[in-house]
């Protein structure tokens, strides 16, 4: 269920990341492909993040976190790199993406929580 939940989270944040950035990022206007491109993004999140939040522990520290920015945008990059359908521009549309899906996450987690 819960992991139900992040797919959910993954999806509606791309949605809305490919909403307020109009072409830099393309979903070709199929829910399919934001269904999908969420599902890869929960497994990315799952398994790949954590590793790479373990090996770039210094930069976190040292930038007091802010270096997450630019995790959670290359795990957009390769979301789209993974799945083709998904089109993000450039590093930076896939940072502001990373920011809006990590933003949808917090709210949606703390309306769940709250429950």
């Amino acid at each position: 269920l819960r992991f139900l939940l992040r797919w959910g989270v993954c999806a509606l944040g791309l949605w809305i990341s490919a909403s307020l950035l109009g072409d830099a990022i393309n979903y070709q206007n199929r829910l399919s492909v934001v269904l999908i491109a969420g599902l890869v993004l929960a497994i990315v999140n799952m398994i790949i993040k954590p590793i790479i939040v373990i090996l770039s522990l210094p930069a976190l520290l040292f930038t007091l976190g802010l270096f997450m920015i630019v995790i959670n945008g290359l795990m957009v990059l390769l979301v789209s790199k993974i799945y083709g359908s998904l089109e993000v521009a450039n590093f930076w549309s896939a940072a502001l993406a990373g920011m809006i899906i990590g933003l949808v996450n917090y709210l949606v987690t703390a309306i769940v929580e709250e429950r």
